[in-house]
């Protein structure tokens, strides 16, 4: 929509001898109207706002401690005690015949998990590992915002640090995305290009989640998360950055590139949810299992997203059991998972094992070994169980779903900073391109990529890390 519309038109007077000269000075103007009113059109943007979510009433005087500390990750004998006396109380519940994945995961494999938990699981060791990056933590409207900060080791003379906010999603975490970094901020090293692109890493938690405070008001949500991770970043000194995100992570930094478009060199995202409906949408569907061409599906396209009841409909509701609780009474459920190990590894690596591979729903064990190993699987997991942050990571749901059950309600917000998505096989939904396009106005990479699923960072690392550096190459040459 035009913000003025254009005057009727101008009056010339000519004789004939300026009849060919005036069409071309018109057509000019027009073109130099046309450029003005497009360049001049206001993008609309989420307002940004405030908040609170500290303990009881915002003090009305007083500034907030904007000071950034050292955070370290510590344990006792006490916890690991605890966590032993509670595996070993675990009592087992017999699957029937032939369940393997279909009915939630596999009690006769969460045996075998569990023993490995008491047994052979070192948290002692995996706290060294996660203490390996520097962790930080600072207060941002009234509320402890943990966050890890890596900076490259070595920069070439000349090359310019690229900084780069990765957002984690549900069930998982910071974690996620330890065996990407090292490729993001030392990519020379491992072989993936020249140094051409380096970046320095910021990894926050969302509050409620891990070593981030959990919010102690009500309502908070994606908008809330993007407008306090903007903060975190104004903080550290960036005034540009590049974004990142899966799952929910994909939401929040969406929501950062609506809000604060001046802020985000470009956004790259690993998920893509598009809610769109009406008429033109089920034409689209329908026209695509025939000739895809037509409606702007690519072959892969269809190849996704086909037969689409199976794959859009039945399959989705298979997987999404756990939204309609956490979107609703997410307490409920979370105080037993909260209280006991058992249920809350179940809840958690189910979702690591269909969400990774759909086939996975047919093997006893849930492919879950074929991808991660029990250690990395096990340190997600007690990530949530050391902080108690299960029950507050599933309010997420609800409070973003109570405000908005399609997720749709900011997609009138186009996003017009450079965007990059990644379109992994095994994703829970396929969203293509052309629809992307609807809300995303500017998509410099859109990659179809060979194989890998919802855990992106955690599962393909080095997939990932090559879609987001050849995004990254094409935007500062842009």
């Amino acid at each position: 929509m035009w913000r003025e519309m254009l005057p009727n038109a101008w009056s010339f007077e000519y004789s004939q001898k300026n009849a060919v000269l005036v069409p071309v000075a018109a057509l000019g103007v027009g073109g130099m109207l046309l450029y003005w009113l497009r360049s001049g059109r206001k993008i609309k943007t989420i307002d940004m706002g405030d908040g609170w979510w500290g303990s009881g009433e915002r003090p009305l005087r007083g500034k907030e401690d904007e000071s950034i500390r050292p955070f370290k990750i510590e344990t006792s004998d006490i916890e690991i005690e605890d966590l032993h006396r509670r595996l070993d109380n675990f009592r087992f519940t017999p699957h029937v015949e032939g369940a393997a994945f279909h009915y939630g995961f596999n009690s006769s494999y969460l045996q075998k998990v569990v023993a490995y938990w008491r047994n052979q699981f070192d948290w002692r060791k995996q706290v060294e590992v996660l203490n390996k990056y520097p962790h930080f933590h600072t207060t941002i409207e009234g509320i402890d915002i943990h966050f890890i900060h890596v900076k490259p080791s070595y920069v070439p003379h000349g090359r310019a640090v690229q900084p780069l906010l990765m957002v984690h999603g549900w069930p998982g975490s910071f974690y996620e995305f330890y065996k990407i970094i090292p490729l993001l901020t030392e990519p020379a090293r491992h072989g993936l290009n020249e140094g051409d692109v380096v970046f320095e890493v910021i990894c926050p938690s969302i509050p409620g989640y891990g070593f981030s405070e959990a919010p102690h008001q009500k309502g908070f949500d994606s908008i809330a998360t993007a407008r306090i991770f903007h903060k975190l970043m104004n903080r550290l000194g960036f005034k540009e950055y590049y974004l990142q995100g899966g799952d929910w992570g994909s939401r929040i930094t969406t929501n950062m590139a609506q809000m604060l478009p001046q802020s985000v060199k470009g956004l790259h995202l690993n998920c893509v949810f598009i809610s769109k409906q009406g008429l033109g949408r089920l034409i689209c569907i329908m026209l695509g299992a025939y000739v895809p061409w037509l409606v702007g599906l690519s072959r892969e396209d269809a190849r996704r997203f086909y037969p689409f009841m199976q794959k859009n409909v039945y399959d989705v509701l298979r997987e999404s059991g756990y939204l309609h609780i956490q979107g609703t009474k997410p307490d409920t459920a979370g105080c037993g998972l909260n209280d006991s190990p058992v249920g809350l590894a179940a809840y958690i690596l189910e979702k690591f094992s269909t969400w990774t591979d759909k086939s996975f729903l047919y093997k006893d064990d849930g492919g879950l070994e074929s991808k991660y190993s029990l250690d990395e699987l096990l340190t997600n997991v007690m990530i949530y169980w050391v902080t108690s942050s299960i029950v507050s990571s599933m309010r997420y749901y609800k409070e973003n779903l109570s405000k908005d059950p399609s997720l749709n309600a900011y997609s009138r917000y186009g996003i017009y900073v450079p965007t990059g998505i990644a379109a992994f096989p095994q994703e829970i939904l396929h969203t293509p391109h052309v629809w992307a396009k609807d809300v995303y106005k500017n998509i410099i990479t859109y990659s179809y990529m060979p194989r890998g699923g919802h855990f992106a960072a955690f599962e393909e690392p080095k997939l990932l890390a090559q879609d987001i550096m050849q995004f990254v190459r094409k935007v500062e040459q842009l």
